[in-house]
């Protein structure tokens, strides 16, 4: 927006503190006028008149000094109130070149304003918050954006190799040649909707209803039952009514992924998956535990990272089930998408413990009555 140029505050602020001074220099000397046309008036009447001096003559006399007077405060004012605007607006022009360089994509500085608390300095601290969030998130973006293409170039890569090795070899036996196109097809459509979905959670572009997570781990666990049966592990669910406010195909996305990192990221054989609920009065905890190997602490913060996967194991299988490394990084989004929590700690005996904290809902029912859990 193109506006008219005008005076800057420290002008303006100036011309205030002159007029102020002023304004006050002008009542002062008003009250001494008073004062001695007063004091001119007590002396007529114990003095002859030809010793008195007159109104006119002390309005006379009095007038140059006053006009004198004048002059210094209206110097002593533009010149004082100059240097005092500017000391007071300096933590202002600090707080202007900060945004003006954050605006030309530089957000690694920081305004760091010293002194005592005070408006600008809470101004100052706010904005240095705010470009702290943005550096991050920018370098978020970024990381990601990166990752996301290292990863989407992949199963081009391999579709170009094996469409050139089926032009250079036409003997080549076709049905393996569509088998794997399949497979590598396949993997890059799902890596395209975690993507897309991941972008949904972020924008939180849903719209809010009533939902029992109790039921959602229900659903997720008999649609995983052939995975959880394929890999030998077992899925126990437990947990009472507990209600949200949210997408319900977001948090059965955010429930389903759980349990598919929970199974395959488990034993060879005999391996456990635990899906609990619970509810309190003022949030709803989905935990979701598993057995496994020993997980080092120092490992477990990279997992909700993009394009992260847990195991070897994880890496060495070339089924349609090894995931994306999008699965916790979806989790993620969407618990922070529904204003909740995300927190992940090592098994008591190995496996992953994830909890995932929202705040509380109510569910309706038919007869009308909400029944807050």
């Amino acid at each position: 927006m193109i506006r008219e140029p005008g005076m800057s505050v420290r002008l303006k602020l100036t011309l205030s503190y002159a007029g102020f001074l002023l304004l006050a220099g002008t009542l002062l000397l008003g009250a001494v006028a008073v004062f001695l046309l007063d004091y001119q008036n007590r002396a007529l009447e114990v003095m002859p008149v030809v010793m008195a001096p007159s109104g006119r003559d002390l309005i006379k006399d009095f007038a140059p000094d006053a006009a004198v007077v004048m002059l210094f405060l209206l110097v002593f004012g533009l010149l004082g109130g100059w240097v005092l605007a500017g000391r007071m607006l300096a933590p202002l022009n600090r707080i202007t070149a900060a945004t003006r360089r954050a605006a030309t994509g530089s957000l690694a500085h920081r305004i760091e304003l010293e002194g005592r608390d005070d408006e600008f300095r809470e101004l100052a601290d706010s904005f240095d918050a705010m470009l702290a969030r943005l550096d991050a998130h920018v370098a978020e973006q970024r990381r990601f954006a990166a990752n996301a293409s290292h990863e989407l170039r992949t199963p081009l890569a391999i579709t170009q190799s094996l469409l050139e090795v089926a032009r250079d070899d036409p003997d080549r036996d076709v049905g393996e040649l569509h088998e794997r196109l399949r497979v590598v097809n396949a993997r890059a459509i799902e890596l395209t909707e975690a993507l897309l979905l991941l972008s949904r959670a972020d924008q939180r572009s849903f719209t809010r209803e009533p939902v029992d997570l109790s039921l959602l781990a229900e659903e997720a666990a008999e649609t995983l039952l052939p995975l959880a049966e394929k890999h030998g592990v077992t899925i126990e669910t437990s947990g009472d009514i507990t209600a949200v406010r949210g997408s319900r195909a977001l948090l059965l996305q955010l429930t389903t992924n759980l349990l598919h990192n929970a199974i395959v990221h488990n034993l060879p054989e005999g391996g456990t998956v635990r899906v609990r609920t619970t509810a309190s009065a003022t949030s709803s905890t989905l935990v979701v535990e598993n057995t496994g190997e020993e997980v080092s602490p120092e490992r477990i913060w990279t997992f909700t990272e993009p394009f992260q996967r847990g195991t070897e194991r994880v890496r060495r299988d070339h089924s349609d089930h090894a995931g994306v490394g999008l699965g916790l990084a979806i989790v993620k989004s969407i618990a922070q998408a529904h204003d909740g929590t995300l927190s992940l700690a090592p098994g008591a005996t190995g496996g992953l413990r994830v909890t995932v904290r929202l705040p509380g809902g109510s569910m309706s029912f038919g007869d009308g009555q909400d029944v807050a859990r």
